[in-house]
């Protein structure tokens, strides 16, 4: 039996390191509603668990529907001097239902209100994050 434990322990961390290695390091700000329109749904309404894509993930509207787990890893230098630990150590599952676009996104990731308070303080602004799909 303690090897079987054993076993499925070892199984558990690999696959948590796995996934830890394959996050991307981002930045995320945030938007606050209206939330619709939206450039992937029009009027539909898609809850508040949303995102807008930068160009960095936007890829010709395919991040539509697409879905990242979003975890703040630090603070922004240049924009949270006021929040130096801005992070709640959680993570959260965000739908892309909109476009970011250049100039206007300052981040990788632009998450409703709701969603970039479920994982850091919004007096941040912008904050480092990891995230994968």
């Amino acid at each position: 039996m303690g090897v079987v434990i054993r076993a499925l322990i070892m199984v558990i961390m690999a696959i948590s390191m796995a996934s830890v290695a394959n996050a991307a390091q981002g930045t995320a700000t945030f938007y606050t509603p209206p939330y619709v329109p939206s450039s992937c749904n029009g009027y539909q309404n898609d809850g508040v668990m949303i995102a807008a894509a930068s160009d960095a993930i936007w890829d010709n509207r395919a991040a539509c529907g697409r879905k990242y787990r979003v975890k703040c890893t630090g603070h922004n230098l240049a924009t949270n001097l006021g929040v130096p630990q801005p992070c709640k150590g959680t993570n959260v599952v965000v739908k892309i239902v909109d476009y970011c676009p250049s100039p206007a996104c300052r981040g990788t990731i632009d998450l409703s209100k709701e969603a970039f308070s479920k994982i850091a303080d919004p007096d941040a602004g912008k904050i480092k994050i990891e995230y994968t799909k």
